[in-house]
């Protein structure tokens, strides 16, 4: 009989992705978290002229070429006033690599990881590759995670708490107030705090706030990545922020699963972070105008739903069967549950796709969600 590693057989396929194989090409994809912008020109160029004039032919540097940590770096400092030195940085192959590296090297078999439920897939799957044990906490009401919840959770053997900020799967955004406390909460309880930063441009109520701004300790890790603010999910770039002896165990991760990020990625990314930032403004405003549009629709149909203030998630709850009705009719979300026990009763749905496809979508989406809750369901055999 073939056997698998313990670790292995406890994960499941992503449900993001088990929605997303099944869905038909005519489908209306709200499912997946990718944006429909093009990566700025600027980024592009950088690549191509590094390919071209053959400065993408050997490996980089483990931890990345020096001018994109420093771009990485500085990039700290104009944005939160967080100086950042440029060797304490690792650029790694998208902001999933780094969540990986940061839970490989602090996590022993066993030990307790904390993560907002419902939260994104990766935190559950990637504690129990690492042999950690998941410990989801449930959020507010308005769906953002509270720190006095996070602390009553901890115990002797949590290793780590994530954060995330603006939030997949639920679009909201931790106040300064709340990291503050994550801070806090790390220096006074000794234990890792993993900032997943990947929306933090992408914000369109208050203002987006690192808990590395306020840790006394080197108790916080910060991950990020090009793909959701550049539009470059499918470059793989992405980075960690740490102390120098946090950087070095989790290099110890990188240099033997990865080596080293793609090299031409790497060069678009450092013209991503130094160049113009116009594309992202105008990107940012319009998935605002979408956000607008979608949750407006959804209460227009009679669903409950908190409006994000960022990235490009919405998850109103929903009837039971509504999701296999929304996609029997054509449109693609993920159920709740796809990102924990506590995402039952809700979907998600990503406007990180065209205005005239959400307004369809959301046609469709008030349809569906009369028949559910009429008892007309194509779903359940009704006419």
């Amino acid at each position: 009989m073939t056997k698998f590693a313990t670790r292995v057989e406890n994960v499941s396929i992503s449900g993001i992705r088990e929605v997303f194989e099944a869905a038909g090409d005519e489908a209306i994809n709200l499912g997946l978290g990718q944006p429909d912008f093009p990566t700025p020109a600027h980024a592009r160029r950088a690549a191509v002229e590094a390919i071209e004039s053959g400065q993408t032919d050997a490996y980089t540097s483990n931890k990345g070429t020096p001018q994109l940590r420093e771009a990485i770096a500085a990039k700290y400092d104009r944005d939160y006033g967080i100086e950042v030195d440029p060797g304490n940085t690792i650029a790694t192959s998208g902001g999933s690599e780094a969540l990986h590296l940061a839970l490989e090297a602090h996590v022993d078999p066993n030990q307790e990881v904390i993560f907002p439920d419902p939260g994104f897939v990766s935190y559950d799957a990637l504690t129990r590759i690492a042999g950690g044990t998941p410990k989801p906490v449930s959020l507010r009401d308005d769906l953002t995670l509270d720190p006095a919840a996070v602390e009553d959770a901890i115990t002797e053997e949590t290793a780590a708490v994530i954060v995330n900020s603006p939030a997949n799967p639920t679009g909201a955004v931790q106040s300064e107030a709340d990291m503050r406390e994550f801070a806090r909460i790390a220096d006074e309880h000794d234990v890792l705090c993993i900032s997943d930063e990947v929306y933090e441009h992408i914000v369109f109520d208050g203002e987006h706030h690192s808990p590395l701004k306020f840790a006394e300790t080197d108790n916080v890790v910060v991950v990020s990545a090009c793909s959701k603010t550049y539009s470059m999910t499918g470059w793989r770039l992405g980075w960690l922020v740490g102390s120098g002896d946090r950087i070095e165990r989790m290099l110890r991760v990188h240099q033997y699963v990865q080596a080293c990020a793609s090299a031409p990625a790497q060069f678009a990314a450092e013209a991503a972070l130094t160049g113009p930032q116009e594309p992202v403004a105008e990107m940012v405003g319009s998935f605002e105008e979408r956000r607008d549009v979608v949750v407006d629709g959804l209460e227009d149909a009679g669903l409950e739903v908190p409006t994000p203030s960022g990235a490009f998630y919405a998850m109103p709850k929903v009837p039971e069967g509504w999701c296999d009705e929304v996609l029997d009719r054509g449109v693609v979300v993920v159920p709740g549950e796809a990102f924990g026990s506590n995402g039952e009763g809700y979907a998600r749905l990503s406007y990180a796709t065209g205005m005239e496809e959400l307004k369809e979508a959301l046609e469709i989406i008030d349809n569906a969600t009369a028949a559910v809750r009429e008892g007309r369901s194509r779903t359940q055999g009704s006419p």
